[in-house]
Order: C-alpha cells, then structure tokens, then sequence
C-alpha cells in the first residue's frame, strides 16, 4: 500500500499545484479562456472531467491493492473481492500453488490486459485534448487568414480614414490568433496535466503486477531445458548401444554359418 499512498499523494500535491497556478494568475487565466469562451471552455471542462477520472479510477485500485496484499500475505480467511481482477483472482483460486511458466505468462497477461483496457478512457481523454489544441489552432488560422482577407479588399487608399479602417478592421485577424494560440496552451497544457495522472495510475497498477509476479515467481516450476533433455540423451545412446551389439551379433552369427 506504501506505493499506492505514493502515487495518490503524488498526483494529489500536483493538482493542488496546479490550481494554486491557476489561482495566483487567475486574471491571465480568465483572459486566455475567454479568448474563445466556446472552444477552451470546452477544453478546460474536458481536462476537468480528465483529472476527475483519473483519482476516480485510482480509488478504485483499493481493492485490487487490499486483495493482493491479501493474497500474498496468506490471510485467506478474509479475501477482499477485486473489481478489475475478479476474473484473475477466480483463475488463482482454482488453481493449485504450484504454476507453470505457461500458467504463470496466462496470468500476467490477463492481468496487464485488464490494467489496459481500465486505462483506455484516461488515454482517450489525453489524445482528445491534444486534439482540440490542434482544431483550436487551426481555426484561429482560418479565422486570421480570413479576416486579414476581408480587411485588404475592402480597403480604399484613397480614402483619408483608411487608417482607421485598417485598425477597426485588425479585430478579426487579432481574435483568431487569440483563438489560435490560446486554444493550443489549453490543449497541451490539459494533456500535460491528464498524462501526469495517468502515469501516476500506471505506476500504481505496475506495482500490483510486480507484487504479484514476485509472488507468482517463487511458486512455479521452471522446467530447466538442460536438465529435461539430459535422460531422453541417455536413452537414446542406450538404444544405440544396444542395436549395434544386435548388428554386431547377427553379423557374427552370418559369418560363422558361412564358414
């Protein structure tokens, strides 16, 4: 449980850091997230939904933790009922003490394809808000190439205000450049702070493979190649030995009749 506390408190004190950032520069924060109040709010409320997850699905390890703390520390009579590994700790009660190298694989294999696909979501979240830096960015392109368009063509150089135009015209291009460039600092600062947690969360389900295949290890039998071929090598040279001395007799017996 001590690698568990770890990562909790770990991704606990990184989140407090993070909103005491937000706190602290909470007038420059406000300015960035209303540059395009509809796109980073949906940024900001998706990396919210990320970090929520992610302790969601980190309280859930307790009873994964509390069933292989269980589990190797021979506590039988109160088994804790695992929620990611139920189908792992029903292989594991069924079967005998002694595993193979084939029965121990089976198990470490089901159980790092259980972690991954618990982890699937926290990763989706991850590539999705890198995916909303990127369409941010890209539309606040469009919406600068655009209006830097419109500003030239509607522009008359003979006309004595035109400086005033050109400045009441820059709006457009100014605000998708905001767009841009605001939407890509949420994008990549929400995945940066989602992936911090997650790898906090692979950390913790790492620990439980470890413990687990540590447990596993000293309780399975390691079939040794060089000591299992040894008495099919002897049999075999038995076998030779012995038809050579029946060749040897019947050639011998041959040549005596032919005398």
């Amino acid at each position: 449980m001590s690698t568990f506390h770890g990562n909790l408190n770990r991704m606990a004190l990184f989140t407090a850091i993070i909103l005491c950032v937000i706190v602290f520069f909470y007038r420059t924060f406000f300015e960035i997230a209303t540059a395009n109040i509809y796109l980073n709010g949906i940024i900001i409320g998706t990396t919210l939904f990320g970090i929520i997850l992610c302790f969601i699905k980190m309280f859930a390890l307790l009873p994964e933790h509390r069933w292989i703390n269980a589990y190797t520390g021979g506590s039988r009579r109160y088994m804790p009922k695992p929620r990611i590994l139920s189908s792992v700790a029903l292989m594991l009660r069924t079967r005998p003490n002694q595993l193979t190298e084939s029965g121990l694989r089976s198990v470490l294999d089901a159980v790092l394809v259980r972690f991954e696909d618990d982890r699937e979501s926290v990763r989706y979240i991850t590539n999705t808000l890198v995916f909303l830096g990127l369409l941010g960015t890209f539309w606040g392109l469009i919406l600068t190439v655009g209006g830097f368009a419109e500003l030239i063509g509607n522009l008359n150089f003979n006309d004595e205000t035109v400086l005033e135009t050109m400045q009441s015209g820059l709006t457009r291009p100014l605000g998708g450049m905001a767009t841009a460039f605001t939407s890509s600092l949420l994008g990549l600062g929400g995945s940066l702070v989602v992936g911090f947690l997650s790898l906090q969360l692979n950390m913790a389900q790492g620990s439980i493979i470890r413990e687990l295949e540590d447990f596993l290890s000293k309780r399975t039998n390691v079939a040794h190649p060089e000591i299992g071929m040894w008495p099919r090598i002897e049999s075999s040279l038995d076998k030779i030995v012995n038809s050579i001395k029946r060749i040897d007799d019947t050639v011998h017996t041959v040549c005596e009749e032919e005398n």
